[in-house]
C-alpha cells in the first residue's frame, strides 16, 4: 500500500469507531507540501544559476515561461487556477499565461512599495545546492514565500475534497459488512438511471425501495455543509459531527440521520437499519471487526484511482 492508502484505510477506522480523523488528512498535505517544497527551492535554485542577468526579472523569465505547465505558471505568479476560471471563466494556457504575468507585475509593484517603505526588518533565503549557495534578497524571498503560500493553499482544498470523495462509498460499504447486511440491501448497481448521478450511496429497504444517502465529513463549524442534504432527494444524512439544530432540521424533514462522532456503537446507524427493515447482526468487538473489514476493503483501493482523484481535486484547487 502507498501513504495515500495507508492515511485512508487510517481514516475510514477512525469514523467507524467515533473518533477524530483529522490528524491524518493534516498529516498528508504536510507530506504532499513539504515534499513540493523541496522540489520548489531545487527548481528556484536551479533557475536562479541558469539565469546570469541579477535583476528581478530572472524569476519572469525562468518560473512564468510559458514552456511550463500552465498550474505551476500560476502558482509561481501566486495565483490558482480556480481563482482565474472564477474570475475570467476559463483556464486556458494562454488566459493562465496573460493573467498571471500581469499579476507578477503588479505583486512585484507592490513588494518593491513595501520595501522601500520599511527598514526595521531585511530577510534573505540562502539555498544551498550542489555546493553553491544561491541567496534571494527579501523581495524575491517574498516572491517564494507567497508561491509556497498559494500551493499550500491548493494542496490543503483538493487533498480535503479528494479524501471526502473516496471515504463516501467505503465508509457505507464498511458499516455495512460491519453489521453483516446482506449485499442485495447496498448494490449500487440496483440504482438506476432515474436516480440523480451524484448521490453518494444507496441503501435498499426491505421492499427494495431506495434511499439516497448524503455523507459529509463535517463538523461543528461547518453546519452548511448539511444544506445539499435539503437540496437534493437525500433521506439518509451520515456525517462526522451534526449540531443539534441541523439534527432538528433533518428530524423536522424526515430524513433519517448518522452522526458517527462520539457515537455509541454505532446504534445510530443500527437505528437507520431498523427503520428500513434491513437484517444485521451488531458488532460484537467493534475495534476487532472493523480492523479486519478494512482489511477487506484495502484491496477495492486502487492506487491509481486514488491518486487520479487527488491529481483531478489538486488541479481544481489549484486556482
Amino acid at each position: 500500500m502507498t501513504i495515500t492508502q495507508t492515511a485512508l484505510i487510517r481514516i475510514l477506522s477512525h469514523l467507524i469507531l467515533g473518533e477524530d480523523y483529522r490528524t491524518e488528512v493534516v498529516a498528508l498535505i504536510n507530506t504532499a507540501f513539504l515534499d513540493y517544497a523541496i522540489e520548489f527551492f531545487k527548481r528556484i535554485a536551479e533557475a536562479k544559476l541558469r539565469d546570469q542577468n541579477i535583476d528581478m526579472d530572472w524569476y519572469r523569465r525562468e518560473m512564468l515561461a510559458d514552456t511550463l505547465d500552465k498550474a505551476d505558471i500560476a502558482t509561481h505568479a501566486g495565483l490558482n487556477m480556480k481563482t482565474i476560471q472564477n474570475i475570467y471563466g476559463n483556464t486556458r494556457k494562454n488566459t493562465v499565461i496573460e493573467v498571471s504575468e500581469a499579476h507578477y507585475d503588479t505583486l512585484i509593484e507592490l513588494l518593491e512599495e513595501l520595501v522601500k517603505n520599511q527598514n526595521e526588518i531585511d530577510l534573505m533565503l540562502t539555498i544551498k545546492f550542489r555546493g553553491i549557495a544561491i541567496d534571494l534578497n527579501i523581495s524575491e524571498s517574498l516572491l517564494v514565500i507567497n508561491a509556497l503560500a498559494v500551493k499550500r493553499a491548493a494542496l490543503r482544498g483538493g487533498v480535503w475534497s479528494a479524501i471526502g470523495k473516496q471515504v463516501e462509498k467505503l465508509l457505507m460499504k464498511a458499516l455495512c459488512r460491519l453489521h453483516k447486511v446482506p449485499p442485495q440491501y447496498y448494490d449500487q448497481s440496483r440504482a438506476t438511471g432515474e436516480y440523480e448521478r451524484d448521490i453518494d450511496f444507496f441503501l435498499f429497504d426491505k421492499h427494495g425501495e431506495p434511499y439516497p444517502c448524503e455523507i459529509k465529513l463535517m463538523g461543528r463549524g461547518n453546519p452548511e455543509s448539511a444544506d445539499a442534504t435539503f437540496a437534493r432527494s437525500t433521506k439518509i444524512f451520515i456525517a462526522d459531527t451534526l449540531l443539534d439544530s441541523v439534527k432538528t432540521r433533518l428530524d423536522s424533514q424526515g430524513i433519517l440521520w448518522v452522526e458517527l462522532k462520539n457515537s455509541e456503537n454505532l446504534v445510530q446507524f443500527q437505528k437507520v437499519l431498523n427503520r428500513l427493515g434491513i437484517p444485521y447482526e451488531k458488532p460484537v468487538s467493534l475495534e476487532a471487526e472493523t480492523e479486519a473489514v478494512l482489511k477487506s476493503l484495502q484491496q477495492e483501493v486502487e492506487v491509481s484511482e486514488l491518486e487520479s482523484v487527488i491529481r483531478e481535486e489538486h488541479e481544481h484547487y489549484n486556482a
